[in-house]
């Protein structure tokens, strides 16, 4: 037997000014894109927005369903139309926004294991990392690639 570690590596924010100007930018896009969340049974609003290499950014929002689970993530929304809007471009970076009524919440909204199963795809499909920010009221994490946030990937297939 070999006991193995896995280590998780990322850079902590607590303002936009803090952050690239590309990533503030994605992180606005995010947070704009909360508005546009159908949320009449949780009342989370999530906001998605993804960077393509063409420099475009797509945005999504949560959808919410009564014949659950029949809605979808905003995470998931956003990156399907940037895949359809650009076939064949990559897609560099995510940011995700939520909270309650479409108020950032205190803590940084996480993807749940579809969307991240989702962004494992995009990244392995263009063989670069995709980074991911994940925005709260008053801070911001960003991971690297997709890998720090879904260790051992599925990728069998």
């Amino acid at each position: 037997m070999i006991n193995q570690e896995i280590h998780i590596t990322y850079e902590e924010y607590h303002s936009l000014g803090e952050l690239n100007p590309e990533d503030r930018e994605l992180v606005t896009e995010a947070i704009q894109a909360m508005q546009g969340a159908y949320a009449p049974y949780s009342h989370f609003h999530v906001g998605a927005a993804v960077r393509m290499s063409n420099g475009q950014i797509v945005r999504g929002a949560n959808q919410e369903n009564a014949a659950f689970p029949s809605g979808i993530c905003a995470e998931r929304t956003a990156m399907f139309a940037a895949g359809s809007r650009f076939p064949d471009k990559d897609m560099l970076s995510i940011a995700i926004a939520g909270g309650v009524l479409g108020r950032l919440g205190r803590y940084p909204a996480t993807p749940c294991g579809a969307c991240r199963q989702v962004m494992a795809q995009y990244q392995a499909k263009s063989g670069k990392p995709m980074s991911i920010l994940m925005v709260a009221e008053d801070k911001i994490l960003k991971f690297e690639k997709v890998d720090d946030i879904l260790p051992l990937i599925f990728k069998s297939i």
